[in-house]
């Protein structure tokens, strides 16, 4: 590959020239990738008597919907409970880099947001693929509080769920350019598409999704259905749980955790959504017939 790139103006993709190699013969094209940078995500809030700032986290996300992003994390890590405790979200990083050095967001809270700063490990990096990666020990896997999802309420129609995907994939307009991000998006039980967001990260997507509702004050996400492009894991499936999510539907294959985790909680979950096929892993009183 040809090392020369040159930054696209949307900042999410790059231009860069490839060697294509097709039987015997090579040619010189253009080619798109997404791009991936890291994001620190900073807190500054009353501790003690002094406000202070602290960083959290890490993560390698592609750049956009930062704020969600931030949002969604500290949420979905069980941080914050109320987007009332968000001040603001303000990027903080040097002119510099090629998304214009923002690669660093701060969340100033309000005074009365109670943080608990020693049980709050996390390792400064974490990867774009894994959402857990950075967890400083094997206790802090599992977000505290999480509640069983009801029973009553949400249900969707089989023939909804077969329309999913597509109707996703035609608002993925990074990924057909470049075919290198995850999506996830909302939906409602009658199948309509709230929002979809993409990523490097398969929870980075989420977290922008679940953190663009919790800013808006929609959370629990009681009447709402998840959608993920790849496989169902384990953090996928908490995060979903702190936000009320009654429904994962993914297109990839759920692990060993994540079942659990839905049984355990009673969260609907489904892989391998195909054109006229899905398994149901737990929770099929949510899908009624066609």
């Amino acid at each position: 590959m040809n090392a020369k790139q040159t930054i696209d103006p949307t900042a999410q993709i790059v231009r860069a020239q490839v060697t294509r190699v097709c039987g015997a013969s090579s040619t010189l094209k253009d080619d798109y990738l997404a791009i991936e940078e890291p994001l620190e995500i900073r807190i500054e809030a009353l501790v003690g008597a002094a406000r202070q700032t602290k960083s959290i986290s890490i993560t390698m996300r592609t750049p956009g919907f930062d704020q969600e992003l931030a949002a969604g994390f500290l949420f979905t890590e069980g941080i914050l409970r109320s987007p009332d405790e968000i001040i603001e979200i303000v990027g903080c990083g040097s002119e510099t880099g090629a998304h214009h050095g923002h690669n660093t967001v701060k969340v100033r809270l309000c005074d009365h947001a109670v943080i608990a700063w020693p049980t709050l490990e996390r390792h400064f990096y974490s990867t774009s693929s894994c959402g857990v990666c950075g967890k400083a020990s094997l206790d802090a896997l599992e977000v505290p509080g999480l509640q069983p999802i009801s029973r009553a309420g949400f249900q969707i129609a089989e023939s909804q769920i077969h329309t999913l995907h597509q109707k996703v994939r035609a608002h993925q307009e990074t990924f057909e350019q470049t075919g290198g991000l995850h999506g996830a998006a909302l939906f409602s039980d009658a199948g309509e598409l709230i929002a979809v967001r993409e990523d490097v990260g398969r929870h980075n997507a989420v977290d922008k999704l679940l953190g663009g509702a919790f800013m808006q004050g929609m959370t629990p996400l009681s009447t709402r259905l998840l959608f993920l492009s790849g496989r169902a894991s384990f953090e996928l499936v908490q995060k979903a749980l702190v936000a009320g999510v009654p429904m994962i539907v993914a297109v990839g294959a759920p692990s060993s955790l994540a079942v659990e985790l839905a049984k355990r909680f009673d969260l609907t979950l489904i892989g391998f959504v195909r054109e006229e096929r899905f398994n149901i892993y737990h929770g099929a009183w949510r899908v009624r017939a066609r």
